[in-house]
């Protein structure tokens, strides 16, 4: 089980993305599921919006056929609180912080190339990166 950071998404709807060809790789190489969690579609609409017109179209197409699992994680409202206070790991966005808690919940590893937020986490043993993605 893969959940899908914005970073991974954006990479695989854009092939001019420096990483399509890495998040291409990933996905391939890993039998999925592969989930986005429903609170970053905002953030990779955002992002997809200066890119590409129709770009948010096809993550929804992927959703709809089934290809990407959308996870409302209505259940980690009080992990996400307790991960963007962080006082002992570093602060996460909302976004980044509703990444972790889908991982956790779902037991999956984080697919991002933009592991920043999550690297101290994954050495705490809180989440798992995707190795292509590390």
């Amino acid at each position: 089980m893969i959940v899908l950071d914005t970073s991974a998404i954006v990479a695989l709807q854009d092939r001019r993305d420096r990483w399509y060809p890495e998040a291409l790789k990933a996905v391939r190489e890993e039998p999925g599921p592969f989930i986005v969690p429903l609170a970053i579609l905002a953030e990779v609409d955002a992002v997809l919006s200066g890119r590409s017109a129709g770009a948010m179209t096809h993550v929804l197409g992927s959703v709809l056929d089934a290809s990407l699992l959308m996870d409302g994680g209505e259940q980690d409202t009080a992990r996400i609180a307790a991960l963007m206070a962080g006082s002992a790991r570093p602060r996460l966005t909302f976004a980044d912080a509703a990444v972790v808690a889908c991982a956790e919940r779902t037991r999956g590893r984080v697919l991002t190339f933009s592991p920043d937020p999550y690297v101290q986490l994954a050495r705490d043993g809180v989440v798992a990166l995707v190795p292509a993605a590390s």
